[in-house]
């Protein structure tokens, strides 16, 4: 089930409505059906997947406990089944694609690929469930005895398809504490959903319109048009994800449980270093806890930091995709990063010119790289590279995409989006005026929304969230 479904405007409230009138002992058995639910709609085999992991995962760190000498074997053997099925459901046909590929470059015949289905936020709650064997291996938390409660944190469905990715010791407590219902909360909540559902529905879609128009006929469209699309892609990716991020935490909002924040303004980042502190913090997060740091971080010297990081930017790469492009993706990262790991780290600069150059700077660097992402191959990542530096038709290509119209949807999107950030919510500590006027806002954006996605379907320009593919 989607974020974005005419499904899930039933789903939540009903959810919302069973969770509080159940007595607390029976919430997590109700979140875990829900949750289970929320998946199979998808494809109801994959829940089968995902029950498979958390039984594996489960029962290896309970075996840790109970026979510690034999703790690097469960851990082995938890590793060998859970990168297993993310190998075989995500990387498989990558791998024979690749292979065949060289086999016809020799001559052979090669072979065709095995067309796996891709099971809907598998990187996600495999990751998820790694880092808590792996935290159970390390003695950092105690193995869960309940398997209804770590069912319940492997597939706890706000968070499940697309993150954030929880921490073990941040979630579980807050999944067994007693949450009676607060108004307040799901105001908050409610606010933090529709601000989601504001960068989705009304920015991304309204952006993906000409992204996709633009990118799926490079060959149509000159280096101006493509520069513009890339730099909107860099705009309709971030409300994509952080919009299915906000949607998530007011969903887990209302019901009094609190998601890690997994974007800090990482367009405002003034280094490629800032730019992953403030991006999918909740992944850089993992990969800096289990891959970075037993790699030897930046303890070994630089060579080996240098390293280092390009093995973390390279995984990271290919947590994203089964392509190539996305290994080069990740690598362009890793380099810029080692990069300015070269050069001793200084003091924050005041002044607020510079600031905002090495802003600019940062965001042009990111762009350029999210050329790679979003281009379907890495020839057609290649033709727009040259393309934005060689071919550029004045007043006939930039100027067919940033009509009047567009520019002043443009301002409206972004306009809502900067005016719905300050709006006050509703609160108890506020006069009934200010909650009034808040009330109606909320009403409001919840209209606009709602508006938008009727137009987007009608002009096929909704989708599925981009993330939904990792």
């Amino acid at each position: 089930m989607s974020f974005v479904s005419w499904v899930f405007l039933i789903f939540l409230p009903l959810v919302l409505l069973v969770y509080y009138l159940l007595p607390h002992r029976f919430r997590w058995a109700w979140l875990l059906l829900a949750s289970y639910f929320f998946y199979a709609f998808y494809n109801v085999w994959l829940a089968f997947l995902i029950f498979g992991i958390t039984l594996a995962c489960y029962g290896a760190a309970i075996g840790m406990e109970k026979k510690p000498k034999h703790r690097k074997v469960f851990l082995v053997l938890t590793l060998l089944v859970s990168l297993g099925c993310l190998f075989v459901f995500k990387y498989l046909d990558f791998a024979l694609g690749t292979v065949s590929f060289f086999v016809r470059l020799g001559g052979g015949r090669g072979f065709d690929a095995l067309s796996i289905i891709l099971p809907v936020g598998i990187s996600f709650y495999t990751f998820q469930s790694l880092s808590y064997v792996i935290d159970v291996y390390r003695g950092t938390v105690k193995a869960e005895r309940h398997f209804g409660y770590f069912a319940l944190f492997v597939s706890y469905f706000p968070q499940l398809v697309a993150g954030p990715i929880e921490r073990f010791d941040h979630l579980m407590p807050q999944l067994k504490q007693n949450h009676p219902f607060d108004g307040e909360n799901v105001w908050v909540g409610l606010r933090y959903v529709l601000l989601g559902y504001i960068k989705k529905v009304v920015i991304a879609d309204f952006l993906a319109i000409t992204v996709n128009a633009v990118y799926g006929d490079l060959a149509g469209h000159d280096g101006g048009a493509i520069l513009l699309a890339t730099i909107l892609f860099a705009f309709q990716i971030y409300g994509d994800f952080s919009g299915y991020s906000d949607i998530a935490k007011g969903c887990s909002k209302m019901m009094g449980i609190d998601l890690m924040e997994n974007f800090d303004s990482p367009y405002l980042a003034t280094s490629p270093r800032d730019f992953w502190r403030r991006w999918h913090i909740s992944l850089s997060s993992w990969f800096g806890t289990y891959i970075y740091i037993p790699l030897g971080g930046n303890k070994k010297g630089k060579a080996r930091q240098i390293l280092n990081l390009l093995i973390v930017f390279l995984l990271s790469g290919l947590w994203h995709g089964a392509d190539w492009k996305f290994v080069l993706w990740g690598l362009i990262h890793g380099a810029m990063v080692s990069i300015e790991s070269l050069f001793p780290r200084k003091e924050p600069t005041r002044n607020a010119a510079l600031i905002w150059l090495k802003r600019i700077g940062t965001f042009l660097l990111v762009d350029f790289a999210w050329i790679f992402f979003r281009a379907n191959s890495i020839g057609d990542a290649g033709l727009a590279i040259v393309k934005i530096f060689t071919s550029w038709n004045v007043g006939t290509g930039i100027m067919t995409i940033l009509t009047p119209t567009f520019f002043i949807q443009l301002l409206m999107c972004f306009g809502l989006l900067a005016c719905w950030k300050h709006l006050p919510i509703i609160s108890r500590q506020k006069n009934m005026e200010d909650n009034i006027a808040a009330a109606f806002a909320l009403s409001v954006a919840a209209t606009l929304v709602l508006l938008c996605w009727l137009s987007h379907d009608v002009m096929g320009g909704g989708s599925s969230f981009i993330y939904f593919q990792f």
